[in-house]
């Protein structure tokens, strides 16, 4: 009986060891701060000098003359220069391992479609105590239940020296982006006739509880909310008064996504269980899914997730111009964003691909997800069908509001290449920009407060 109880305890240890990813050593902690950077990011140039050393960012002082404090649009810092390189179909050839397959296939359909390279610039600056307990979690921090959720993992880069695909994916799901923001926004669709229509007007109201400055010293626990978002719809006409909350946890297995939808002709809140993974997403009249949001939102159990390594790679960035542009007509084009208002510039990224495990069901049978090394932003993706066929892809624009320290990245969107059709999420630029605030109360993130702002 004692021989059966060691074995069992044996057993025990062996699967707690093969569900719990340890965090990395202290001796290979030491390079966060030194060769690399206190979020983990190569802090010197590449061999070429395409890609400067890291130097801090954009620091809050040093933003355009025309920005006054509080300001929620930014100017853009790099307005004066010009692109170094101009790619399309003609030359791709020589840069295809340095662009997305979505953005190859984009140049291949498009003959005007182009890239438009810009000198890097690597602009993004984090708090001082982020990036303090990034450091603390290189050693402190682990990936649990296959990946799926993490423990003792401070506010801060979980995992700034990733070992897996998941614990880069869990870097870009607690990427920093502030602690409270607001915005009003529209969602717009291009058919393939091109022609343009607004799929949602609504107002955002977006949370990241573990950014709180009140708890900077204190490890996520399993069952804690990491995000939560409320959306209040109020246009088209057919939208006004809908209203969504969502909220995720940093162990989804034990405490999935909750999601709660309130709609006017029915006069009452309900659970919206549905509101996540592969489930159309209205925002974009279902253009793209749930997990498309922000290029990957939400959970990551229905995938396989392989750590392919890190390259250099062509992709959307400081794209102050576009993500701030008071009119959308400036840049919402037939089949494709005007090459001219989206800034590219070539950057380190972390690339990760998932596959969609045997008994799981999703419309993406594969996903590459490219993550950028100094903001942890996922950038880009690229989706593939069951054929294995590419599907869809997908950019996030960053444009860093360096006045909070903060990697934005609001305004994304995604081509979906088989019917020739894109959306845009997340335009503020005619509305007004991005606002900090302080946090909302306990009652403002209840469900019951949908109802009130949502009745019309």
């Amino acid at each position: 009986m004692k021989v059966l109880q060691n074995l069992l305890v044996v057993a025990l240890t062996v699967t707690a060891a093969q569900m719990a990813q340890a965090a990395v050593s202290a001796q290979e902690a030491e390079q966060l701060g030194t060769s690399l950077t206190r979020v983990g990011a190569e802090k010197a140039a590449n061999a070429a000098g395409t890609i400067p050393e890291f130097t801090g960012g954009l620091p809050v002082d040093t933003a355009p003359g025309n920005y006054h404090k509080g300001d929620a649009m930014r100017p853009d810092p790099f307005a004066n220069e010009k692109p170094v390189l101009v790619i399309n179909a003609k030359n791709m050839a020589e840069h295809k391992d340095q662009l997305t397959s979505t953005t190859l296939e984009l140049l291949s359909r498009y003959p005007d479609y182009a890239v438009n390279v810009y000198p890097t610039h690597r602009s993004v600056t984090l708090p001082q105590p982020y990036l303090d307990n990034s450091v603390k979690n290189a050693t402190g921090a682990r990936s649990v239940d296959g990946g799926m959720g993490m423990e003792n993992a401070l506010p801060g880069v979980p995992f700034p020296i990733p070992l897996t695909g998941t614990e880069v994916m869990w870097n870009h799901l607690l990427r920093y982006q502030g602690h409270t923001l607001t915005t009003k926004f529209d969602s717009w669709n291009v058919d393939s006739a091109g022609s343009v229509t607004l799929a949602t007007t609504g107002e955002g109201f977006v949370e990241f509880p573990l950014s709180d400055p009140g708890r900077i010293a204190v490890p996520a626990a399993a069952d804690e909310t990491f995000y939560r978002m409320k959306l209040y719809f109020t246009g088209p006409a057919r939208r006004v008064g809908e209203s969504q909350l969502l909220q995720d946890s940093v162990n989804p297995l034990k405490q999935p996504r909750r999601a709660w939808q309130y709609l006017p002709g029915q006069r009452r809140v309900k659970l919206a269980p549905d509101l996540c993974c592969d489930t159309p997403n209205p925002v974009s009249a279902g253009i793209s899914t749930y997990d498309d949001a922000f290029v990957f939102s939400g959970e990551m159990n229905r995938f396989d997730w392989k750590l392919v390594g890190k390259k250099e790679m062509y992709v959307p960035y400081n794209s102050y111009k576009l993500t701030y542009a008071p009119d959308t007509t400036q840049y919402i084009k037939p089949d494709y964003i005007a090459p001219e208002m989206t800034r590219w510039e070539l950057h380190r990224v972390w690339v990760v691909e998932a596959t969609l495990k045997p008994d799981a069901r999703h419309i993406y049978h594969r996903r590459t997800f490219y993550v950028d090394e100094d903001s942890w932003v996922a950038v880009a993706s690229d989706e593939y069908d069951a054929r294995d066929q590419l599907y869809r892809g997908s950019f996030a624009f960053i444009a860093p509001s360096w006045d909070v320290q903060a990697a934005n990245a609001i305004t994304h969107m995604l081509y979906d290449l088989m019917a020739g059709t894109y959306s845009v999420t997340g335009v503020y630029g005619p509305h007004g920009g991005v606002k900090y605030i302080d946090k909302l109360s306990k009652a403002q993130w209840s469900p019951e407060s949908l109802a009130g702002a949502g009745i019309r």
